[in-house]
């Protein structure tokens, strides 16, 4: 490039220049072929590099080579600060680690700078295990941390609390309610059936025998009340009573003045005789008082209604006979109605006598009949599994009609109890459980004695107090926690049982080592040897003078050489029973 360039100025000067050779090391070509050319030619390669040093003249050919340089420059510097930054990150943990371990030691709190007493050392896996001093936990090989004074969350806690960190609470879903002491109250329903009441039904027979003559009440259902002529009945042995009656009454009034004391007495006690029988027949005392004003007998006896109500049965008809079995009218009062509700026999406890209740009916929208419980029954239906209660309710207007349907609600007040979310209670079959949440992330599985289930909540008897905390969510979770926490605090592995040691006077039994590990100078073996077995002596056994003569044979010329073996074929050896001695 230097000679071209000297060339051009010589060209314009006028002067002309020889031919020069061509300079195949400046001409575009492959790295490798310049590569090649410089080791040919390096003298070439320095004067074209001190001239373009010199002119400093930036060309084409040139330019790729200088921004290459400054890449592989940068990224040399950026792998230097990389790793500078490390370091540093790496020396700066170590002193704040140590740091941290410095104010452990000194009962100093990082990051408050605030001196507090140590209480004593634990393993942060089995805060079970406690130490006067820091070390390891002998169990699992954790640093055993401190704990301050006044940071003790175990400090009231008992044994069987377990810890979870906020992080896994959150991630298994842990909730939280509140025992709470309030009025609690419930209401129980039930389907009930109308039906009469069976106390104020009334079948209505004649105490004579006689003929139906007059019919006042023709058909059933019709409303009656008291004293209301039902029949007249015509009997000839009621027509002899009232003559009887009559003549008695004569005989009375004309010996009334007679001398003889006896005679009075006697028609006085016939008199009263025939009266009691007509009172016996059910003549009333009307019908008396007429048949002594008029002095006649009456063909016919009127049969009157004993009470109000309704008609559910009619016999009587015109010109029938009747006896004392014949029934002529059945009549039912319905100023009162029962109810007869079916009551689910694990509420059949919450349901006593005389306990008030509220019925509804869709057929009357917005009313609502009060009543009470008046009896329960003793037998719960083998079908449908329920219990029936009769309540009795007023039927003002009897717009309650018998065999309707009807809603019964029945009012339980418990009074002021203490409840939790039924969502608290863990319940196992043989016992239920409640998790009370302490600081610090404790939880204390719980025994609880239940009452009676009210909506959502759950009466406690027993085993919590008003303002605890309890978890509401994740039970189930929470107490598989508790048991593998237990489980591995029971496990019988060197250091779980945390200090307990074994009791005095007893002998530790040893340990087999499993881990596989060669015991060190001062480590014992706790191995077990098994005694070796006695040998016995049976030289007895063998001929006098000729067991210490005899020799072992030798059989290595019975032994087949290894070619032999292959070219044979395997034969069945026959054994060959051992020969006595002397044979």
């Amino acid at each position: 490039m230097t000679e071209e360039i000297k060339s051009q100025v010589a060209s314009n000067n006028g002067e002309s220049q020889p031919k020069q050779e061509r300079n195949l090391y400046d001409e575009p070509r492959s790295e490798q072929e310049r590569n090649l050319y410089a080791e040919r030619h390096p003298e070439q390669k320095a004067e074209d590099q001190a001239a373009a040093g010199e002119t400093n003249i930036e060309t084409p050919e040139n330019a790729p080579k200088k921004s290459k340089k400054k890449r592989y420059v940068v990224r040399a510097l950026l792998t230097v600060l990389l790793i500078a930054l490390v370091a540093v990150g790496y020396a700066k943990r170590d002193f704040l680690f140590k740091v941290d371990a410095e104010s452990a030691d000194s009962g100093e709190q990082p990051g408050t700078g605030a001196k507090l007493k140590v209480l004593y050392w634990q393993d942060p896996m089995h805060p079970a295990y406690k130490s006067d001093k820091p070390g390891k936990a002998p169990d699992c090989g954790m640093d055993l941390v401190p704990v301050y004074e006044g940071g003790d969350h175990r400090a009231n806690l008992p044994e069987e609390a377990f810890q979870i960190s906020p992080e896994k609470q959150q991630l298994i879903g842990v909730k939280y309610g509140e025992a709470a002491y309030m009025p609690v109250s419930k209401t129980l329903r039930a389907v009930a059936r109308l039906a009469y009441d069976e106390t104020k039904i009334v079948r209505i027979h004649t105490k004579i025998e006689g003929w139906v003559e007059d019919v006042y009440v023709d058909f059933t259902g019709k409303l009656v009340e008291k004293g209301q002529p039902l029949i007249s009945i015509y009997s000839p042995e009621l027509l002899q009573t009232q003559q009887e009656f009559l003549l008695a009454r004569r005989g009375r009034d004309e010996l009334s003045e007679s001398p003889f004391k006896e005679a009075v007495v006697g028609s006085e006690s016939l008199y009263e005789s025939a009266r009691r029988r007509l009172e016996l027949w059910d003549v009333t005392e009307e019908q008396i008082k007429e048949l002594e004003r008029t002095g006649k007998p009456t063909r016919s006896l009127k049969l009157y209604a004993p009470t109000d109500g309704f008609v559910l049965a009619r016999s009587a008809y015109p010109r029938q006979r009747v006896t004392p079995e014949t029934e002529l009218y059945s009549i039912a009062d319905l100023s009162t109605i029962w109810a007869i509700a079916d009551i689910y026999e694990y509420e059949a406890p919450e349901i006593q006598v005389g306990q008030e209740a509220a019925m509804t009916l869709s057929y009357y929208p917005g009313r609502a009949f009060r009543g009470k419980v008046t009896y329960i029954y003793p037998q719960v239906d083998n079908m449908t599994r329920t219990l029936k209660v009769r309540l009795e309710f007023p039927n003002p207007g009897f717009a309650l009609k018998p065999d309707m349907y009807a809603n019964i609600e029945f009012k339980i007040d418990y009074g002021k109890r203490v409840v939790v979310p039924q969502e608290a209670i863990l319940d196992s079959g043989s016992e239920q459980l409640v998790f009370i949440s302490h600081e610090g992330g404790y939880f204390e599985p719980r025994k609880v004695q239940l009452g009676a289930k009210v909506d959502d909540q759950v009466i406690v008897l027993a085993g919590l107090k008003p303002g605890e905390r309890v978890v509401t969510s994740a039970n189930f979770l929470i107490d598989s926690e508790s048991k593998l926490k237990s489980a591995a605090g029971g496990m019988g592995m060197p250091g779980m049982n945390h200090g307990g040691g074994a009791p005095s006077g007893s002998k530790k039994a040893p340990q087999v080592d499993r881990s596989g590990r060669q015991p060190g100078p001062t480590q014992e073996r706790n191995l077990y040897v098994a005694p070796k077995p006695e040998q016995e002596d049976h030289s007895g056994h063998k001929p006098n003078g000729e067991a210490s003569k005899l020799k072992p044979e030798d059989h290595s010329q019975h032994q087949a050489k290894p070619e032999d073996a292959l070219r044979r074929k395997p034969e069945k050896q026959k054994k060959e029973k051992p020969k006595p001695d002397g044979v």
